[in-house]
């Protein structure tokens, strides 16, 4: 306001007090209002009301969400936990039986196959010189 305007308001109203409400609003509980700006400010109260109860709802099911979700991830790694024990503990066993029992066997079935290998060079050099015996009796034979 310019100081005119200043001035001019101080004469026209120099006895009444100006009071400023604890809100700084124009709005005060005792005077007399207009019935259409109160039901509207009731509406505007009521409707940020459920606005904000609405938000707090959904923080509060996003939260729920949440602690659900971290419940069966935890419950998933709990059982993914305990299948790796179990497949750990199966796998020592195998090995152990491995080692014990099947380990034995496939060395005795390497050696078997050794002597195997080795008969049979031998019975290709006997075939060899069975026949070469026979060649030669047979020679002689016909002398």
């Amino acid at each position: 306001m310019s100081d005119e305007e200043n001035e001019k308001w101080s004469r026209d109203e120099p006895n009444k007090e100006h009071r400023i409400s604890p809100t700084c609003s124009n709005f005060e509980v005792l005077d007399p209002h207009d019935p259409i700006i109160s039901r509207l400010a009731m509406q505007l109260f009521k409707r940020t009301n459920d606005y904000l109860q609405g938000e707090m709802a959904a923080g509060q099911d996003h939260y729920t969400l949440l602690e659900e979700i971290n419940r069966l991830t935890i419950t998933k790694y709990t059982d993914l936990k305990n299948l790796t024990v179990n497949l750990s503990k199966a796998l020592n066993e195998y090995n152990d039986l491995y080692e014990a029992a099947i380990k034995p066997l496939l060395l005795e079935i390497d050696e078997i196959d050794s002597q195997v290998s080795q008969f049979e060079a031998n019975a290709y050099r006997l075939d060899s010189y069975t026949k070469q015996l026979m060649a030669r009796f047979t020679e002689l034979g016909e002398k």
